[in-house]
Order: C-alpha cells, then structure tokens, then sequence
C-alpha cells in the first residue's frame, strides 16, 4: 500500500470513527465511558476490513494465474467460507460457497477462486448478487465452457431481528454455459454433497 493509500485509509476511518461516535451517542450511551472510549474507532477498522474488497478487482487477480490446460472436465473448489455484510442492515451473513468451472483451454489457481468469493464478499451485499457476481467475473476471465455457484448461508438479519428465525438458510444458485444442461447440474449438485476429504 502507497504512502497516499494509507493516508486516505487513515483519513477514512477517521471521518467514520466521527460518525460512530455520534451513533453510539444517539443510541443513549456514554461514548466517555471507559469501555467505549476505543470503540469507534475499532468498528471503523473494522469496517474498513469487511468492506476492502471495493478496493480490488478479482478479474486481474484470476488473470494472474491463468495456464494452458488441455483438461475439460469439472474442476470444483467447494466449502468456501465467506462472511459478508448485509446491505440492508449491515449485518452479517455468512455460510459457504461452492464454485465450478469446466475449462475451455485454460485453468486458474484453485486458491484464485477462494480470493474471487472473498473480494465479492468483502463488500456490502444481498447473496443473490454476490452469487451472480462471482459466477460473472469467472466467466468473463476464464472464458470457460460453464460456471456454476452455489452459495449456502445463514443471515444474522433473520437470526437477531425480524423473524427471529435461527435455523434458516438461504441457499442461491446461479450458473452459465453447459450448466445450462441439468445432467451436468446434477453432477455437479452430487459433487458438493458427498462427505469432506478430512
């Protein structure tokens, strides 16, 4: 990071540590009350991190380990963990990613797709974005004969407030090319469910 980057951050979480204060304050509380005193400006370090994927681009990073490869079949990259912000109340939601690509002349670093979801998440979100999105950026970068995602999570706004439901999961699905067929939807829907390796 640039000296000018660290300087805006550092302006950025000022300005959003500011703004916290007043929250807090509104809320009723003592922001000079010993426990809270630090807590703006954690939550504007805080939110800087769950939000830093607006300041990276997945295609270049999926451009960056792209190699020839005559393999055409399934390559799955499943159980990714993500955590996200909902944009509609900044809550977390959180649960798993599953992604496949089917190559059409060249392959990506595995750990390129783990980064791809990460960026996505790193923003605020809805997940049936987040699963478009990462669906998207492969297929413009890879050029593959088909990407299919499958996003699993559970949603603190439902969790903690609203309809106070805990055992709710949202599942999204969103998919390209041969995916298309529902043979090879199927392969893939298998492929996910079957026990972990460890």
């Amino acid at each position: 990071m640039s000296i000018i980057e660290t300087t805006e951050k550092k302006s950025q979480a000022l300005l959003i540590s500011d703004h916290v204060k007043e929250v807090i304050a509104l809320l009723g509380e003592d922001v000079n009350r010993e426990g809270l005193l630090k807590t703006p400006e954690r939550v504007a370090e805080a939110l800087q991190y769950l939000t830093k994927g607006y300041a990276e681009d997945p295609e270049e990073m999926l451009r960056g380990a792209l190699f020839k490869e005559k393999y055409r079949q399934m390559v799955i990259v499943k159980d990714i963990d993500l955590f996200s912000l909902c944009e509609h109340h900044l809550l977390p939601f959180f649960g798993k990613a599953h992604v496949a690509y089917i190559p059409n002349g060249y392959v990506t670093g595995l750990s390129k797709i783990v980064r791809v979801v990460e960026v996505y998440a790193r923003r605020l979100q809805v997940q049936e974005r987040l699963t478009t999105q990462i669906k998207e950026c492969i297929q413009n970068t890879l050029n593959p004969l088909g990407v299919m995602v499958v996003i699993e999570a559970k949603h603190m706004c439902m969790q903690m407030r609203g309809v106070e439901k805990q055992n709710s999961i949202t599942t999204t699905s969103d998919f390209t090319g041969v995916f298309n067929q529902q043979k090879t939807r199927e392969e893939f829907i298998n492929l996910i469910k079957k026990s972990p390796l460890f």
